[in-house]
């Protein structure tokens, strides 16, 4: 969810950026997003068709920024970060209010809906902060 909502928002704003999404496990590599996520999305009118995959070391010098939904995937991501990283890795409430991004699987709908709101806030504020750096 988090990859469509910085997308979508970064495409209303005219901004030409790559988001890509991956985990730190490789549990659900392949897959789509959960039904739940895709439906949340579309409520919104959010586009999402991406598929799972794992982090790779690649995309510490891909991108720019690594964005981490809370402190143990940010522990993990420190953790497999190589030597020639250029990338920012950050946890990604860091740039509004320090607070991770539950995982909604296992309750309800509306935990979902949360989600949504709280990407649309961290996207948002991701994206002040760094259009604020790049136009300094």
């Amino acid at each position: 969810m988090g990859e469509a909502v910085l997308q979508h928002i970064a495409n209303q704003r005219g901004l030409d950026v790559v988001v890509d999404s991956a985990g730190t496990a490789g549990y659900h590599v392949g897959e789509e997003p959960d039904e739940r996520t895709v439906a949340t999305c579309k409520k919104h009118g959010v586009p999402i068709n991406s598929y799972a995959r794992q982090v790779a070391t690649s995309d510490f010098t891909k991108f720019t920024h690594i964005l981490a939904s809370d402190e143990n995937n940010l522990r993990h991501l420190e953790s497999i970060k190589p030597a020639n990283a250029t990338a920012s890795v950050r946890l990604w409430g860091s740039y509004l209010d320090g607070k991770p991004i539950p995982d909604p699987y296992y309750g309800r709908a509306s935990g979902f809906e949360n989600v949504y709101h709280q990407c649309v806030s961290l996207s948002n504020a991701f994206l002040d902060e760094v259009i604020g750096k790049e136009g300094s």
